[in-house]
């Protein structure tokens, strides 16, 4: 006889009744019914680390974006370096205050380079395409590219130090840029600022075709009786500037005279162009010797370097220069000669000759002048 089962009837109260978990369990109250799978944990889990990612990169781009607008910032005001490639570099946009002529001042500063390094960069405008204009620093960079013809050291001598700035800036200003640079130089000459303000009057891309205007407005900086000079010379630049082989060479007294001879004789250029034809591989003294000729200041008959004589205010020394250039066996030598200077450079290390005969030829010379 099978047993009966024995059935007990319970009531379940609907409320009230707590949750009970396995042993080591904890109760999540924000947990579903029903326990997250492992794949659902990992979708979820990569979906918090995606947002975390994006977050990220947000802040970067724009940390990234504040640094670009930083750049191009200090880029605008020049403070921005880099280092440009020599060959990269033209100077064809602006035309140039230095006179094409040998520049024996040139050696001593490569030595510099050499030793210590560019300490001023040059400054270049963004031509496009790896291209750049030369702004300011012709001569650092002239400088440049003799040491790298010289010594073949591309690493060191093939890019140069440059503020790159974008183009943009009106011609005008590139040459305000490149003149007020140049006027701290105390060996530009009056001649080569003439130069540049009939070469700026010239230029097709400036507003500016006369050449007095030029003068003030690339010489701002200079003061009036500065300017006043530049424009007397532009008087012996504009009549002879062709035909001379050392203009930056002219003193001032001396080209203040030739200007007031040329405005007040008739035809006076034509024969000091001729006179000037006639000098076949001349001097810088053979030329002075004709300037100062015409312009009714003494020449002396032995060919020596002429006299100097400049008016100067009471109290004040002459600013007035005197300088020539010769052939010696150790190459061409320079001189110049101003009021308590006399200068003389020459490619040879005088420390090496023995003092007691360097002093006996520097007082002989002296004698030799009195």
């Amino acid at each position: 006889m099978a047993k009966k089962r024995r059935v007990f009837d319970i009531e379940m109260p609907e409320d009230g009744l707590e949750k009970t978990f396995p042993a080591g369990k904890v109760s999540d109250p924000e947990e579903p019914s029903r326990r997250r799978g492992p794949m659902a944990t990992a979708i979820g889990e990569t979906a918090a680390s995606g947002l975390e990612r994006r977050a990220v990169e947000e802040r970067i781009r724009a940390e990234n974006d504040a640094l670009a607008h930083e750049h191009m910032r200090l880029k605008r005001l020049g403070l921005v370096m880099d280092l440009v490639p020599l060959d990269a570099v033209e100077t064809s946009k602006l035309i140039r205050d230095r006179a094409k002529a040998p520049d024996f001042d040139l050696k001593s500063l490569k030595e510099s380079i050499t030793s210590l390094g560019l300490s001023n960069p040059i400054r270049v405008e963004a031509a496009g395409e790896g291209r750049y204009e030369l702004v300011q620093g012709y001569r650092r960079l002239s400088a440049y590219r003799e040491l790298l013809e010289e010594t073949g050291d591309e690493e060191r001598y093939g890019a140069i130090p440059a503020v790159v700035t974008d183009s943009g800036d009106a011609l005008e200003v590139l040459y305000r840029r490149m003149v007020d640079e140049n006027l701290v130089r105390k060996d530009i000459s009056f001649a080569e600022m003439a130069q540049l303000a009939l070469d700026y009057a010239a230029d097709p891309e400036t507003k500016i075709t006369d050449p007095d205007k030029a003068v003030k407005e690339l010489f701002k900086s200079a003061g009036y009786q500065k300017r006043s000079y530049i424009r007397t010379f532009i008087k012996v630049v504009e009549r002879l500037g062709d035909h001379l082989q050392f203009a930056p060479d002219i003193p001032r007294s001396l080209g203040l005279a030739l200007a007031a001879r040329l405005e007040e004789v008739e035809g006076l250029s034509l024969e000091i162009r001729k006179d000037l034809a006639e000098l076949d591989n001349r001097s810088v003294v053979e030329e002075l010797e004709v300037l100062r000729r015409h312009a009714g200041e003494p020449v002396e008959a032995t060919g020596a370097a002429p006299k100097v004589r400049a008016r100067t205010a009471p109290g004040q020394g002459s600013r007035a220069r005197t300088s020539f250039q010769f052939e010696r066996r150790e190459g061409r030598a320079k001189c110049t000669a101003a009021n308590g200077k006399l200068e003389l450079r020459l490619d040879r290390d005088f420390s090496t000759i023995d003092r007691r005969k360097l002093e006996d030829a520097v007082k002989r010379m002296l004698d030799q002048l009195d």
